[in-house]
């Protein structure tokens, strides 16, 4: 029985977070701090998986050799920023605020790369553009 319990509470969870996504439309205020614990939380606890995934990545791009280090570097690097955003997330779960990083599971798009978007922007507030706000260069013209 034992042998069973873990891959079955990792399988439960796995389908409760994917579900999750498609219900936030229509949400209340603790379904809402719920689902941020929840994401801070898997955050957290994969974002170790964020190594393989850049390291594939980046060898389709390119090849293998550049995938295992590159991409591992990447991975590593990502892996920090989720983690950290975990923890930022479960700090401030009772501010129902956007996703900081996209995809928000390490699992949604795994073929896309990860990427941070504007802290801290409360549930509602429109972006400064449509998706991620990227700050333009501001030595662009000056030369």
């Amino acid at each position: 029985m034992k042998k069973h319990a873990l891959p079955l509470l990792l399988a439960s969870l796995l389908l409760a977070f994917s579900s999750m996504s498609f219900a936030q439309e229509q949400q209340g205020y603790g379904s809402k701090v719920g689902n941020k614990a929840l994401n801070g939380f898997a955050n957290m606890t994969t974002g170790i998986l964020e190594i393989p995934k850049n390291i594939i990545n980046v060898s389709n791009e390119s090849n293998v050799i550049w995938g295992f280090l590159g991409g591992g570097i990447k991975g590593i690097l990502n892996t920090i920023g989720r983690l950290a955003v975990g923890v930022a997330d479960l700090i401030t779960a009772p501010l129902p605020t956007n996703p900081i990083v996209h995809p928000i599971y390490v699992w949604d798009d795994f073929d896309v790369d990860t990427s941070y978007g504007e802290v801290f922007r409360l549930e509602g507030e429109e972006s400064r553009q449509s998706g991620l706000h990227r700050p333009e260069n501001k030595f662009k013209n000056r030369y």
